[in-house]
């Protein structure tokens, strides 16, 4: 098990509270009708498992994203002012404007790109985990999905090649209870979706998605085992989900109640008060991490609305064949 020192927990808790605050800012900006596009999905509440998963990771690994990825990005190390631009649409973005929220990506942070359809990194991250076997790399690819996501023919796809080939892939179930509108309970017949391993015979564990260490412990785990040659690994991390599937969802699915309960169980603060009474982080410490992302995301902020709009006239290069990005 990877020792908890101080600089972890520092990397953890700044890395979540990145998350977060960039999380409140695109969600203000898209009150303000600053992004374009119509649906921008967001992952307050659920920052624990980018997180915890992506500090396993080396910097050469590999992640597939979902609709829901800012978070994702964020942990495995992409920047803030590069990302604050792409959701905004400007050239300044890491697909200069055009991929926007949903397709957002940095191929140099080691993304293989969000994606707007549900499960389909299912099977683009066994094809990235054996490109590295071809190369002779121990490289591991973690594949992010949700819920709704494991009831599609792509993760039986997806988890059935990893394993039949032990291609060294993580799958990650981000269970945030809902799959858009509709109760995990009304949509599968299983109480935990780490269950489904067995069909595969490939190790299945879930853990509590709000707990960052236990994320990460159980993540450690995982691709250690997978960059050792010994195969996938199915990872669900049960989580909750803030605010609406989208912003604009009027989220009248679930109760005010409901709603409430879920920020009793914020990762954040649980892990600040971890790290302060089990002597690992102070007060003062906790304030500095906050202070500095606050100013991290506001310049992110203002890189982005003073960054220039896309030009119509580069996109033919941008498309077709022998265009650069």
């Amino acid at each position: 098990m990877p020792e908890l020192t101080e600089e972890l927990i520092m990397r953890l808790y700044r890395n979540m509270y990145t998350i977060r605050r960039f999380e409140e800012t695109v969600s203000e900006l898209a009150g303000m009708a600053m992004i374009p596009g119509f649906m921008v999905h967001l992952s307050v509440g659920q920052e624990a498992v980018a997180t915890g998963v992506c500090a396993a990771l080396r910097e050469d690994d590999y992640i597939v994203s979902t609709h829901r990825g800012h978070g994702h990005l964020i942990a495995k190390g992409a920047a803030t002012d590069k990302m604050m631009a792409e959701i905004m649409g400007k050239e300044t973005g890491y697909c200069r404007g055009r991929g926007g929220s949903m397709h957002i990506t940095s191929v140099e942070a080691g993304g293989l790109g969000a994606n707007g359809i549900v499960g389909a990194g299912l099977v683009i991250a066994p094809g990235a985990a054996l490109s590295a076997r071809m190369r002779g790399t121990d490289q591991v690819t973690v594949c992010f999905f949700g819920d709704g996501a494991s009831n599609q023919g792509t993760f039986h796809e997806g988890l059935n090649l990893a394993a039949t080939w032990n291609l060294g892939v993580v799958f990650v179930c981000e269970n945030n209870g809902y799959g858009y509108s509709t109760p995990q309970r009304l949509h599968q017949s299983i109480g935990r979706i780490s269950q489904r391993a067995a069909a595969y015979d490939i190790p299945g564990l879930t853990v509590d998605g709000n707990d960052v260490l236990e994320v990460y412990h159980a993540a450690s785990w995982a691709v250690e085992r997978a960059r050792k040659g010994e195969g996938p690994a199915l990872l669900e991390a049960v989580t909750l989900r803030w605010m609406g599937h989208y912003v604009d969802d009027d989220d009248d699915y679930r109760s005010e109640e409901e709603k409430a309960e879920f920020r009793a169980h914020c990762p954040v603060e649980r892990l600040e008060r971890e790290a302060v009474e089990g002597g690992l982080l102070s007060t003062s410490q906790l304030e500095r991490i906050r202070s500095e992302v606050d100013e991290e995301v506001e310049r992110a902020r203002s890189f982005a609305e003073e960054s220039e709009e896309p030009s119509p006239e580069d996109d033919p290069r941008l498309v077709f064949s022998g265009g650069e990005l």
